[in-house]
């Protein structure tokens, strides 16, 4: 394995000879919760790809487990103790991880193999194209907790439309994979053992063509995402600064406990 697929804990690598790259995050006893190293691998392995004499031409993005992602990681917000000085940075580092998908030199696929939540429904959106599982649901959690989901603000009326996102984050409401076919959040939905065949056989059709129309076309569909995320990142910091998401947080982890 070449030497920029090499060092990563939170994700398992599976390099084919199709030149599809199968990435699954491999954190199934936390749901698959995105901290501070998932945000940093992430956005590293994305960034390394389709450059560099890279042989890679299309991503699968899945997980293990019944949890596509849960999203953040709840400790995580513990940690950051609803210091805005703090959280702005840690946020920024967020952006730049679903920017990274949606930025990558090559299509990203996502195979939603079960329940993907916040950040989870949040880096679906990132991904050019999203297939998902039977048992596939998703949902904006974050009003639950105090906050909006930032990412998903911005990007989900590009995907879903204004009417569906303000759905989903103003509500918290959990969707099924139907409901998410039906408003354009996924592209597909299979059973659970066809949901990473099919996956992996829709990257190989991607893979296919020409590496450099591919290229072009997806940064030309995706330019200009940046629009808006400096806006999000202070709504979203100032949201961490409130008693509302502090208190949240703490019941959160008590009932947990």
């Amino acid at each position: 394995m070449s030497a920029h697929l090499q060092g990563y804990e939170r994700f398992a690598l599976d390099s084919r000879e199709s030149g599809v790259l199968v990435v699954t995050m491999d954190r199934e006893d936390k749901l698959n919760a995105m901290d501070q190293r998932w945000f940093a691998e992430l956005t590293r392995l994305m960034r390394s790809l389709g450059k560099d004499g890279d042989p890679h031409r299309a991503v699968v993005l899945t997980a293990r487990g019944r949890a596509f992602s849960a999203g953040g990681d709840i400790d995580m917000f513990h940690d950051l103790d609803g210091d805005v000085a703090r959280v702005r940075p840690h946020l920024a580092r967020v952006y730049d991880a679903f920017h990274a998908v949606e930025k990558c030199a090559i299509p990203v696929v996502a195979a939603v193999n079960g329940l993907a939540f916040g950040g989870g429904t949040e880096l679906v959106l990132a991904c050019d194209m999203a297939l998902a599982s039977e048992a596939a649901t998703f949902s904006f959690k974050e009003a639950s907790v105090g906050l909006m989901p930032g990412y998903g603000i911005v990007r989900g009326p590009d995907v879903i439309g204004r009417s569906w996102t303000r759905h989903l984050a103003l509500t918290g409401r959990t969707v099924d994979a139907a409901t998410a076919l039906r408003i354009g959040l996924v592209h597909e939905v299979h059973g659970a053992d066809e949901l990473l065949p099919a996956a992996v056989d829709l990257a190989e059709q991607v893979a296919s063509n020409s590496p450099l129309a591919v290229q072009v076309g997806k940064a030309f569909v995706n330019r200009g995402t940046e629009v808006g995320y400096p806006e999000s990142v202070e709504a979203v910091a100032l949201l961490f600064g409130t008693t509302e998401h502090r208190d949240a947080v703490a019941a959160f982890r008590a009932r947990r406990s």
